[in-house]
Formats: structure tokens, sequence, C-alpha cells
């Protein structure tokens, strides 16, 4: 059996990975919806969590580097539209 470095199997100066979580939260972003209530139904099945929950951590997630790293497209897109919705306020 290997032993595991001091600070965990990234070492001390890498973060650690996303969590399965969050990369389902990102999978639900690169989804086309159908129609209203269906990003919203999916959510609270295959996540198991509220649609207000999912949002807190969407938008933790577009200021996690380790995202932009995972899925830079998608959070490229999703942090324009919310700077243009801040612009807007």
């Amino acid at each position: 059996m290997t032993a595991l470095p001091p600070n965990g199997p990234t070492g001390p100066d890498e973060p650690a990975p996303l969590s399965d979580r969050d990369r389902a939260v990102l999978a639900v972003e690169r989804q086309s919806w159908a129609g209203p209530g269906a990003k919203e139904r999916a959510i609270r099945e295959g996540l198991g969590i509220s649609p207000t929950r999912y949002y807190q951590l969407l938008n933790a997630l577009l200021d996690d580097r380790r995202a932009l790293e995972e899925d830079p497209v998608t959070v490229n897109r999703l942090r324009r539209v919310r700077e243009a919705r801040r612009g807007r306020r």
C-alpha cells in the first residue's frame, strides 16, 4: 500500500478537485431545456437540492478557478451573463 503525501493526493499547493456535485451542477448548465420548469425539475430530481440552493452553488462555482479549468466554455458564458445582469442593475 502506498502512503499519500502529507497534504493529501494533490500536494501542498494544488487545490482539491471539484466534487461530483460541482461537476453535476456544471453539467446541468451545459444542457438546453425544453420548457419552463424542466430545468428546476431536473435540479430537484437529479441533484436532490432546491433550485435556490443550486443557484447559490452555481454562483460560487463561477468564481472558482477549478470550475474554469474543468469547463471553461460554460463558466465563461455564465460569467458573461452574470456581468450583463449586473450591468443592467
